[in-house]
């Protein structure tokens, strides 16, 4: 297939990451690439970022880009070689802490013009800029991106996009005064107006060609009322343009028999390295070297949707009914969760052990070491940490939703194993059920053989990236080839306001937002927006002739 794509993300391994975004972005990149696909990745130029792109060069300047003039860095991925672009904008992405947060925890107050002006970039770079290629497609992925089908469609470029839904909950909502200030048309802002805000994730849902989720489960959940998170009705719109493509893993990063981090690697008939791992993970977390005791690990974030809260009270009725039982957590999250959690291992020291943080060793030495993997959630796109868990050999007890329904087979007896089984769900979010679940677990571990195919079982199911990268080809290819190219475009019509806007801190990145409760009114647009907008339409005509 001779077209060529455009990945656009806030994060992708490895230059940046801070969960299953990045996990995906890269993975599916680079499984694409070995499909045959030209295929570029563009993200933000974090420091980190820049330090490791490989063979950098400055490709074009950007010096109008709302925030501050900018650079357009294109090199390549230090692993696959999968081409990347960097938007080099000092004044949005040269900061401590992470993409979205600052080094307290909180978000960055311009997070949204920070992502506006990215997504800005990446659609002057889709319509073709000296010195770089010109894109058939652009695929933007979570809210930080999905300003891109809109500017894309405005600009009448003749390029198709999709638009990722990794996270429903996570939608980029705003004031409507900032979307005004950041220079979005008058009729834009009054179609994405969410609830009284303006939605760059409803921007996207409304103007691109494709929309894709991250599971097929998932895809259905997000029609309904309880994961629709309010875009279900424009989601309801549009299902003839939703596709759901499951998620893979990377098996040549999460792979037991050649794993760097691991003292002895392992395979499916030789467990013995795993067992080696247990010892060497409880010798790190300081429990008690146990072979035979299960030990049991969090390896998810510590929020609410991962069900931290639930985690918390069940937790020690399975400490105090089964004084064997180890725990081993790592992660991070909300500061509330992260305190329950260090209390609890400070309670149980001979049980329990938590780690707050996450370093890629920590990660794969606690899905080689750990018999189960402990995974609620109260909605899950994907979830991908289960996936690495049975790659490992490591029996997953997850919440049944989303993704995790289409991955894990819980087949509710130990006989079952025989047939296919590979974990243990439960439905709910209290703790009473993932003690049931957990129970069911362990009542399983001590029946060795029967443990033994269910690991048999996951280690040997295929989640890699080559089914889903043949479905995102056929995804491809059902879109229109490219129309003549536009003329080079020097400028983009969008401003923002100047010095970058001190917006408040509106939790862009940090919390799914709440489900809405009741419709309210739109906003009216003031006299200068409606200006703004003349302004902008006048501004585009000239671009386009």
């Amino acid at each position: 297939m001779s077209l060529n794509v455009l990945f656009v993300a806030s994060e992708a391994v490895p230059l940046a990451k801070t969960g299953g975004l990045g996990d995906m972005v890269g993975a599916c990149a680079g499984a694409l690439q070995r499909a045959g696909l030209h295929v570029t990745v563009m993200l933000p130029g974090y420091p980190a970022a820049r330090m490791q792109l490989r063979d950098a060069r400055v490709a074009c300047a950007l010096p109008d880009l709302p925030g501050g003039p900018a650079r357009v860095l294109l090199g390549a991925m230090p692993d696959t070689g999968v081409p990347v672009l960097l938007l080099d904008a000092p004044a949005l992405f040269d900061r401590p802490g992470s993409p979205y947060l600052d080094a307290c925890g909180e978000p960055y107050a311009d997070n949204a013009l920070r992502f506006a002006a990215f997504s800005q970039a990446a659609a002057l770079v889709a319509g073709g800029m000296r010195g770089l290629p010109a894109f058939d497609i652009v695929q933007a992925h979570d809210w930080h991106a999905a300003l891109v089908p809109l500017l894309v469609k405005r600009a009448g470029l003749p390029v198709r996009t999709v638009l990722t839904v990794h996270n429903l909950a996570f939608q980029g909502n705003v004031p409507l005064r900032v979307a005004r200030d950041l220079g979005m048309p008058a009729d834009a802002v009054r179609e994405a107006e969410f609830f009284g805000q303006f939605s760059f994730l409803k921007a996207g849902l409304l103007w691109a060609d494709r929309i894709t989720t991250v599971s097929r489960a998932y895809a259905r959940e997000i029609l309904t009322d309880t994961f629709g998170y309010g875009m279900q009705d424009v989601l309801r719109a549009r299902r003839h343009d939703l596709v759901a493509i499951l998620n893979g893993i990377d098996n040549t990063v999460w792979n037991p028999s050649k794993d760097a981090y691991l003292s002895r690697p392992y395979f499916t008939a030789d467990l013995s390295g795993k067992h080696a791992a247990k010892r060497q993970l409880q010798a790190l977390l300081r429990l008690p070297e146990d072979p035979h005791t299960p030990l049991l690990a969090l390896g998810s974030r510590l929020t609410h949707q991962k069900m931290a809260d639930v985690a918390l009270r069940a937790l020690p009725q399975l400490l105090e009914a089964d004084p064997r039982l180890q725990v081993a957590v790592l992660g991070c999250g909300e500061r509330s969760y992260e305190r329950g959690m260090a209390a609890l291992a400070a309670r149980y020291p001979r049980q329990m052990a938590a780690t707050i943080g996450y370093t890629e060793r920590n990660a794969h030495m606690l899905h080689a070491g750990a018999d189960l993997l402990l995974h609620g959630s109260r909605f899950e796109p994907c979830g991908l940490t289960p996936l690495y868990a049975m790659r490992y050999g490591t029996v997953p007890v997850a919440s049944r939703v989303g993704g995790l329904v289409d991955t894990i087979a819980d087949r509710g007896s130990p006989e079952a194993a025989l047939r296919g089984a590979t974990g243990f769900l439960f439905d709910g979010d209290t703790p009473e059920a993932m003690i049931g679940a957990v129970e069911r677990a362990l009542r399983v571990f001590a029946q060795p053989r029967a443990w033994r195919i269910l690991q048999y079982n996951g280690m040997t199911t295929d989640f890699g990236w080559s089914q889903p990268a043949r479905e995102y080809l056929a995804l491809y290819a059902t879109l229109a080839p490219r129309a003549t190219p536009m003329p080079h475009l020097q400028h983009w019509p969008m401003r923002a306001t100047q010095p970058p806007l001190a917006l408040p801190a509106s939790r862009l990145d940090t919390a799914p937002v709440r489900k809405p409760t009741r419709r309210r009114r739109t906003t009216a647009l003031s006299d200068a927006a409606r200006a703004h907008a003349v302004a902008y339409a006048a501004t585009r005509e000239k671009i386009r002739a």
